[in-house]
Order: C-alpha cells, then sequence, then structure tokens
C-alpha cells in the first residue's frame, strides 16, 4: 500500500502544534481544567518527554493509519471531507456516549470534541494535498 510519509509526518506535526494551541491559556485551557478536573500541580510533576513524546507518537499512528484509510493521492477535497466525518461522526460521537454515560460537562464536551473535529480535518486536508 503507498503511504506518503511526509504526508503523515505534515499531518502529525499539524496535529501536535494545534493540540499545544488548543489545550494553552490562549484558547481553552483555563476552561478545559476547570471542567476536567486535572490536578494542575500533579500534572506538572509528571514526565513531559514522556507526555508529550507519547502524543506526538499517537498523532503519528492516527495520521498513518488515516493515511492508509484515505489511499494514495486523495486529493484536498476528500481529505477534508473525509477529515472532518472522522473528526465528528467517529471521534467526538463516540466521546458523546462516553460523556452521557460519565455524566461529563457540556463544555468539556465541546473542548475535546471540538479539538479531535479540527484535528481530523486538518489531517486530512494535509494528507489529501501532500499525500
Amino acid at each position: 500500500m503507498h503511504v506518503n510519509y511526509l504526508g503523515v509526518l505534515a499531518a502529525a506535526v499539524a496535529s501536535f502544534v494545534l493540540g499545544g494551541l488548543w489545550y494553552s491559556p490562549v484558547l481553552f485551557a483555563n476552561a478545559w481544567v476547570r471542567e476536567s478536573k486535572v490536578d494542575v500541580e500533579a500534572a506538572k510533576k509528571g514526565n513531559k518527554g514522556l507526555m508529550f513524546g507519547g502524543v506526538f507518537v499517537i498523532a503519528l499512528v492516527e495520521s498513518l493509519v488515516f493515511a492508509m484509510f484515505l489511499g494514495p493521492h486523495p486529493g484536498w477535497k476528500l481529505g477534508l471531507g473525509a477529515g472532518f466525518a472522522a473528526g465528528l461522526c467517529w471521534v467526538t460521537a463516540a466521546f458523546a456516549t462516553s460523556y452521557i454515560f460519565e455524566r461529563r460537562s457540556v463544555t468539556l464536551f465541546l473542548i475535546n470534541g471540538g479539538y479531535f473535529t479540527i484535528q481530523f480535518t486538518l489531517m486530512g486536508l494535509l494528507l489529501g494535498v501532500v499525500g
């Protein structure tokens, strides 16, 4: 199967940068911390290399599998549409099911679901253009 590894890398890097911005004080960090009830002090003590390295490896895996799903040379329209559909209808919808039963807030759902919808849309666009 043909996979454009440059496209996979570009999509993973874009995902990583988007996550850094999305969950930063510039956008949703304060609301996310409040709604997720994360212990910020405990999180500061965590192994940052392991955390960020792990997140980047996950982004690479997501990008690679999504590239395989899209196939060779999908074009920007298919990449964009498939990315949006995957982010909203697969990932965010799956979150919704869990969040309903876990009684998590709508705000947290919108923050996390919004990130994954935009993440996969961006990944699909990049895989469509570069891949």
